[in-house]
């Protein structure tokens, strides 16, 4: 799975729709093996983007959990700590 992709459910706040769109561009530019598509590819790239997005927020908003809502903050740091420890940074 591509790194630069996070979990974006059951957070507080909720999930934004700029933080959806984020991770559906990194997914297609995964599978597309594009960063940035030519001009021919273009129409095609965005499109996938927006489907993709769209589709994640749909499921995003129809799933249920009875966990408690984690914190992003608390997340972040959790991650650099696992970073520091697997780079040694």
């Amino acid at each position: 799975m591509c790194r630069n992709i996070k979990t974006l459910f059951n957070f507080d706040p909720p999930v934004t729709d700029e933080e959806v769109r984020a991770a559906s561009l990194q997914f297609v530019r995964k599978i597309s093996g594009f960063n940035k598509p030519s001009k021919a590819n273009e129409a095609a790239f965005l499109a996938a983007v927006d489907e993709v997005a769209a589709v994640s927020s749909r499921l995003l908003h129809s799933l249920e959990t009875s966990a408690a809502p984690r914190n992003r903050e608390e997340e972040a740091a959790k991650a650099k700590a696992r970073a520091a420890v697997r780079f040694g940074t």
